[in-house]
């Protein structure tokens, strides 16, 4: 699905206009990132939890040439679906 597919939805849904919807849509991404950022998780009952995994820095290679490359350590997000969704899948 697709972001204006989403906001399309939460039009018909809630009969507000089309800017609105994208607004709404906008501001739940938004608000998503800015919990990941400051508490490290995002959680929706029934639906699941979004947390931030951290990786350390490793020694990798490159695979084309083989050399012996430094990955940086880094972070992502991670998502564990809820029992409900599970469910319904």
């Amino acid at each position: 699905m697709t972001k204006p597919l989403l906001a399309d939805v939460v039009r018909s849904a809630t009969g507000c206009t089309v800017a609105q919807s994208k607004d709404a849509v906008d501001g739940i991404i938004e608000l998503i990132g800015k919990a990941l950022k400051k508490e490290g998780t995002f959680g929706v009952i029934g639906f699941g939890t979004f947390n931030v995994s951290k990786r350390a820095a490793r020694a990798g290679r490159n695979p084309l040439t083989g050399e012996k490359i430094k990955i940086k350590a880094s972070k992502s997000v991670r998502f564990k679906a809820s029992k409900t969704l599970k469910e319904r899948l």
